[in-house]
């Protein structure tokens, strides 16, 4: 690609990232728990802290994707000619889905094996939407910034699919990449004030 899209691959990159890390978890989730079916509740069959990392790796994996889309449409133009979508009362919506997320992932920790799948769905369209809601307020100009908190993030999906399958490298490499991530993000913005 020409070096001046590289944001944008960079963005595509994060958003693959972000849903492979959540699909992980989501693979983990139903095998161990909704195919083999164990009786009892959801942290029972997986453990607390590998349930409450699956659901963290599908909300933040969910996020990164949808936000990396959008960015890679502001970047290209295609999305309103990268101009700022404002919807009325965002912050409030925001601040709700945020809220429903963390519920919906804390639901589904609790939840019988069955009645989990609702919740995990319902944890995977709300992480989507974010994505969506957080990155469209956004001017194409300050997209670059973007990608890199979203690489970030992407980062940290990862680390937290590491957790989920037992994997120390994709631990420690999600992990680099997310410290990277916010690094870059803090110069960016930095720069930006001057």
């Amino acid at each position: 690609v020409q070096m001046t899209s590289m944001p944008e691959m960079v963005a595509l990159f994060n958003g693959f990232g972000g849903i492979a890390s959540a699909l992980v978890a989501t693979s983990v989730y139903w095998d161990l728990v909704v195919q083999q079916g164990p009786a009892g509740k959801v942290y029972e069959a997986l453990g607390t802290d590998e349930a409450i990392t699956v659901m963290l790796s599908i909300l933040i994996g969910g996020i990164t994707f949808t936000g990396s889309l959008i960015a890679l449409f502001k970047l290209q133009g295609k999305l309103k000619k990268g101009a700022p979508i404002l919807l009325p009362a965002r912050h409030y919506i925001t601040f709700v889905l945020l809220f429903a997320s963390f519920a919906f992932g804390g639901i589904a920790v609790t939840a019988g094996a069955s009645d989990s799948v609702v919740w995990v769905l319902a944890l995977s369209a709300v992480s989507l939407t974010l994505g969506i809601l957080l990155t469209i307020p956004i001017g194409g100009a300050d997209m670059p910034v973007v990608v890199s908190l979203l690489n970030s993030y992407s980062g940290l999906a990862a680390s937290m699919a590491g957790f989920v399958i037992g994997n120390p490298l994709l631990i420690i490499a999600g992990a680099m990449v997310g410290a990277a991530g916010l690094i870059l993000t803090q110069i960016m913005l930095s720069l930006i004030h001057i």
